[in-house]
């Protein structure tokens, strides 16, 4: 396999991103289908925020430039990503120039009620920034709802088990469909 693909797990803080991102992981090395996983909430994490040419999305790609191109050297092809906007039509670009123009851009939006996430974000967020956590939350799923581009499959995460749900996400991926041909970084 020379297409690069990558999985886009999207949605607002709470719904399950990372801890969906890293059950599908556990599911596709149980399947032997070779992938690298970015948390991309990772890729950007500066402070003050740059600007310019170097602004906060800018030193997104290039991490992911650098971390991808690692990736490639060693024969991968597939990569999970996690990050709240990143199933949106403006984010593939993103994804195209460091992966390639013909990167298969697999996009999948969770989704939770607001008391779902609210209740997942008391459980996690220890620190000061629950009430900035909860807003941004709500905000973001407003603006996922609206944007989000026809062919993004929308999976509810409310009252389900992470592995149910990983479950759902990889089978629209294809590749644990693939079998043993999946278990070289290049096959």
């Amino acid at each position: 396999m020379d297409q690069a693909e990558v999985l886009l797990i999207g949605g607002r803080a709470g719904v399950g991103k990372t801890t969906v991102g890293w059950e599908v992981s556990a599911r596709l090395r149980d399947a032997q289908v070779a992938h690298a996983v970015i948390d991309g909430d990772f890729m950007g994490a500066v402070h003050p925020a740059p600007t310019g040419d170097a602004h906060r999305a800018g030193v997104t790609e290039r991490n992911l430039v650098a971390v991808w191109g690692n990736y490639v050297a060693l024969g991968y092809r597939r990569l999970v990503y996690t990050n709240t906007v990143s199933v949106l039509d403006e984010a593939a670009p993103m994804f195209r120039r460091a992966m390639g123009a013909g990167v298969r851009l697999v996009r999948v939006l969770l989704t939770a009620t607001d008391e779902t996430a609210e209740q997942r974000l008391a459980g996690r967020e220890l620190g000061s920034e629950l009430e900035h956590e909860t807003r941004s939350s709500a905000r973001n799923a407003r603006l996922l709802e609206e944007r989000a581009p026809v062919g993004v499959v929308r999976v509810v995460t409310d009252g389900r088990s992470v592995i149910d749900i990983a479950s759902e996400v990889v089978a629209v991926t294809g590749w644990a469909d693939m079998g043993v041909g999946g278990a070289s970084a290049t096959g």
